[in-house]
């Protein structure tokens, strides 16, 4: 398709720099394609009585890491500064990342990550890494010269928290972030973006919920970065999506199934949640277990097999997300639902406002 097709003109204002406090005020913008008329204007809170009993929440319980790294890479006397941006893990000691400016980066170069004011002679400050892969758009592979848990100890203590560029690009990061990019049930590191979806979701929201009778369940996918870049190619068969890793475990899967079987629906908190499931289920809808990368890729015509709702934020033109929606509910219901929201002052992107999908059809 033509990636095209997924632009629209996004005021700079409606872009939200912070959160509503409390997280569940934020507004919802319920979106049924197959009704009379499909938009309407609600709360987040709204949700109580929106969803039905036996329904079931499904979750992403990800944490974001420090996963912003700065150092200096070196070539003999030569050095020079380096911004890294891990994005997958693939091993004990080798992370996927991004680099800026990554053409200067050659393979087998080291790349030395320190702490502000750090000596070099403090071991304890520093950090390096070898270039062992680079590819298209900035990726590169490094071999870092820790492992495991001293690997992570590491990273904590250097990183920093990686906010979306369409807010750090507007103000620093400070310490309200390291808790408001970061959902209530946060609890497995590895995330290098928030599911941000799921930052509206407080714990007297998911209470009310379960006293309405809606089910909740967790799974696992380590959102990275690539998920969140526009689509560069002119053409959707042309992109690449960047693999993440999830997990399904063979509890969530048998009770989700169980929710379906009694006549329940599957409602997704985020984009990350639904591209997991949608991985882990079979053509005929049964959600298997499931661990590994996944890389699916949701345009549309893409025939969803298990997932029923979507709760998600409001998306970035062009992007997959975008066009994961726009699956979900057809591209014109879609479009016609954006341009309400920002006729309507809707607030968007990762600390904006949230919207409730039903699926077409």
């Amino acid at each position: 398709m033509d990636v095209g097709l997924f632009d629209f003109d996004l005021p700079e204002e409606r872009i939200a720099l912070r959160p509503v406090s409390p997280r569940d005020a934020a507004r919802l913008l319920v979106v049924r394609p197959d009704a009379p008329e499909p938009l309407e204007d609600r709360g987040v809170r709204d949700l109580v009585s929106l969803l039905q009993p036996g329904d079931a929440l499904v979750l992403n319980d990800t944490r974001v890491i420090p996963s912003r790294l700065r150092g200096r890479r070196y070539r003999g006397e030569d050095s020079a500064r380096i911004e890294i941006m891990l994005h997958k893990r693939e091993s004990e000691d080798r992370w996927l990342a991004f680099a800026r400016p990554a053409k200067k980066l050659l393979l087998g170069e080291t790349v030395v990550f320190d702490s502000e004011g750090a000596s070099n002679a403090c071991e304890l400050g520093r950090l390096q890494a070898e270039v062992i892969g680079k590819s298209e758009g900035g990726e590169v592979e490094l071999r870092f010269s820790l492992t495991s848990a001293y690997l992570d100890e590491a990273i904590a203590r250097l990183g920093e928290l990686p906010l979306p560029p369409y807010i750090a690009g507007k103000r620093p990061t400070d310490s309200a972030d390291a808790t408001d990019y970061q959902t209530n049930f946060a609890r497995k590191d590895g995330a290098v973006a928030a599911p941000t979806a799921g930052l509206h979701f407080t714990p007297e929201l998911l209470a009310a919920l379960e006293a309405r009778g809606v089910s909740r369940h967790f799974v696992t996918l380590h959102v990275g970065a690539g998920t969140f870049l526009p689509v560069k190619a002119e053409d959707t068969d042309a992109h690449r999506m960047h693999a993440e890793w999830g997990t399904v475990s063979a509890e969530t899967a048998a009770a989700l199934n169980a929710v379906k079987a009694a006549g329940g629906r599957i409602v997704c908190v985020g984009t990350t949640s639904l591209r997991l499931i949608e991985s882990a289920a079979a053509e005929d809808g049964t959600i298997r277990p499931f661990s590994g990368d996944t890389a699916i890729f949701i345009t549309p015509g893409y025939r969803f097999k298990a997932v029923d709702l979507l709760v998600t934020n409001f998306h970035l033109p062009r992007s997959t997300l975008f066009m994961l929606v726009s699956a979900f509910c057809g591209l014109d219901v879609m479009k016609r639902a954006y341009a309400h929201a920002i006729a309507a002052n809707y607030r968007f992107y990762s600390y904006g406002d949230g919207s409730l999908l039903f699926r077409a059809g």
